[in-house]
């Protein structure tokens, strides 16, 4: 019944979380004793914080973007806050412009801070959207003299510090790891397409129904095997996206995930496959890893930079996954023998995980917002 409820409670909660997670993107360049910097923030971000849509159509213009520069500018350099060696650097906007990323159109902000003297030590103070949005993520680009640093802003971590001329590779993969953890527990879509596979996985199919599976051994390998399965796949084309060897339409890539949570649910209803069910999840692990990736492509890292951030990040999101996996697992063979659990765990869960999907999948397939939350 707890499961059934967490369930429940998703099926109301989910759909707000349907698409891509807030993120810009902050490159900074240190130039001796000035900064020059990028700031891509999504109008639609933009459009939540401020309101860009004069008209109330639902449609932005350019118009409508020109007409907030000034709000704009006062309201992202209010939140970035730039200091060397302790002294605060005077920060002036260059220009404005527009560009697209892989999940929409972004309000690109150029800049120059003047700090001082030579930049030896810097401190950047990130602020934008948490106060709106607390799973907002700010990612940063740092380069001088040919060297690049990353980092990632978020509302419990919202400051950096680096010292020049010296890069911690640790550091780095550290940050990665943990925004892979989290992108797997927060990617929503992915966790249901994930707990559709494993709600059988404590059952076999025999004689035309649902009965409770022998040895816990057993079950574990046939659980090992999904898992692996969708990590290779999702791996793979990570890594191919990531590279941009690769690179899928992102409204594209959203609308066949959450198909494949649909597909992975109605598996369970209509079980024609029980026995090869690593081979479904290799398939639209596939799929996957292009949603993995958008986090990691649209930061435009360099080469080195990028294979460190990419590994560290899959093993972010395979420690959150085998969180959930070992989480779920010991539960649900412990239920497995119960009346409740064929009937209202994997038929209940399925249909609820089906429900959620055709949600997530008419507002990305047909760019609409059915939950306005």
């Amino acid at each position: 019944m707890r499961i059934l409820l967490v369930i429940a409670w998703l099926l109301l909660s989910l759909p707000a979380w349907a698409h891509k997670p807030s993120d810009s993107y902050l490159s900074l360049s240190i130039q001796d004793d000035r900064i020059e910097g990028q700031w891509d923030i999504a109008l639609r971000d933009l459009a939540d914080a401020i309101g860009l849509d004069d008209d109330g159509n639902g449609q932005l213009t350019w118009g409508e973007v020109r007409n907030k520069h000034d709000e704009i500018k006062t309201y992202a350099l209010s939140r970035l806050a730039l200091s060397a060696d302790q002294q605060a650097c005077a920060t002036q906007l260059l220009e404005q412009l527009i560009d697209h990323h892989t999940d929409g159109a972004y309000s690109v902000l150029r800049f120059r801070s003047d700090c001082d003297g030579p930049i030896e030590r810097l401190a950047v103070d990130y602020r934008l959207l948490f106060d709106i949005d607390a799973q907002h993520k700010g990612l940063l680009r740092l380069t001088q003299d040919g060297q690049t640093s990353t980092a990632i802003f978020s509302k419990e971590s919202p400051t950096h510090e680096f010292v020049i001329a010296q890069r911690s590779r640790w550091n780095e993969s550290l940050q990665f790891i943990h925004e892979g953890i989290w992108h797997i527990w927060l990617g929503f879509d992915h966790v249901l397409f994930l707990l559709a596979l494993l709600l059988p996985a404590v059952l076999i199919r025999a004689e035309g129904r649902w009965q409770a599976a022998g040895e816990f051994s057993s079950t574990c390998w046939n659980v090992l095997s999904i898992v692996t399965a969708f990590t290779v796949a999702h791996s793979l084309t990570l890594s191919l996206a990531a590279l941009d060897v690769v690179r899928l339409p992102s409204r594209l890539v959203e609308s066949t995930i959450a198909a494949s949570v649909v597909l992975a649910g109605l598996g369970n209803l209509y079980p024609l496959m029980t026995s090869r069910r690593w081979m479904i999840a290799f398939g639209f692990g596939l799929i996957h890893g292009f949603g993995f990736a958008a986090v990691l492509t649209d930061l435009g890292l360099p080469y080195d930079s990028l294979l460190l951030s990419l590994v560290s990040f899959n093993v972010g999101v395979e420690i959150g996954q085998l969180a959930i996996v070992s989480t779920f697992l010991p539960l649900a063979y412990l239920l497995r023998r119960s009346w409740s659990y064929p009937r209202l765990v994997l038929t209940g869960g399925s249909l609820a995980v089906i429900a959620i999907a055709l949600v997530w999948f008419t507002e990305r397939a047909f760019d609409l917002q059915l939950f306005p939350l």
